[in-house]
């Protein structure tokens, strides 16, 4: 099979970088992470978000777009932690919402980020890791990140319901929706070996894929 591109998308703590890790040991499949940390900007808009929200995504918008085109130039099958596609329909998205970037950037961010993917080619799949609240702040404890303890279960919330409005209306390849409510595939490797199977059945072009 030729090579393929698979994103990993969903919400804070429900799994992404760990089974992007986890697939690309079982699959043999090459892994690409984002890279937050190298964000200058962040010290500053958590500091104050209404002034520095335009600049910090517009610099994720602009590392998101060299990390695609390096995925699209690695020669063999690659996984990737969080899609392009994630930081503008949803978190600048959810940042002009609660008031925390001004409309004129927040439509100046949305032109650039437009023009920008138009000339990327999409993921072959997109896997969208699907958790309730409850069991995102389960998990946020459990990997006992200081800086994520603040997080409000409403804030989750908020950004769930822009996940699901988005995948809804996601065209531009297949998406697998993954139960990761009753799925816990770090705890048990049969609920791997299964999302792993729902994975090829979704590249092999199967449409309808169900999990038991």
């Amino acid at each position: 099979m030729r090579k393929k591109f698979i994103a990993i998308a969903g919400n804070i703590a429900v799994g992404k970088s760990t089974l992007t890790a986890m697939l690309s040991e079982v699959q043999d499949w090459k892994p690409f992470y984002e890279a937050v940390d190298e964000n200058p900007y962040l010290a500053d808009f958590y500091a104050d978000m209404s002034r520095w929200s335009f600049h910090s995504q517009v610099f994720f918008l602009s590392r998101k777009v060299q990390l695609h085109q390096a995925i699209l130039d690695y020669p063999g099958t690659v996984v990737h932690d969080r899609s392009i596609y994630e930081d503008a329909e949803i978190f600048a998205r959810n940042l002009f919402l609660r008031g925390f970037m001004a409309e004129r950037d927040y439509w100046t961010y949305r032109e650039l980020y437009e023009s920008l993917t138009s000339f990327l080619a999409p993921p072959d799949l997109v896997v969208y890791l699907r958790a309730s609240v409850p069991t995102l702040l389960h998990r946020i404890a459990l990997r006992g990140r200081e800086f994520e303890r603040e997080i409000s279960p409403e804030y989750l919330g908020q950004l769930n319901a822009l996940y699901e409005e988005w995948i809804e209306n996601f065209t531009l390849c297949p998406v697998l929706t993954v139960p990761a409510d009753e799925l816990d595939f770090v705890k048990y490797d049969a609920h791997m070996e299964i999302i792993s199977a729902k994975i090829w059945d979704k590249l092999r072009g199967k449409e309808e894929v169900v999990f038991p």
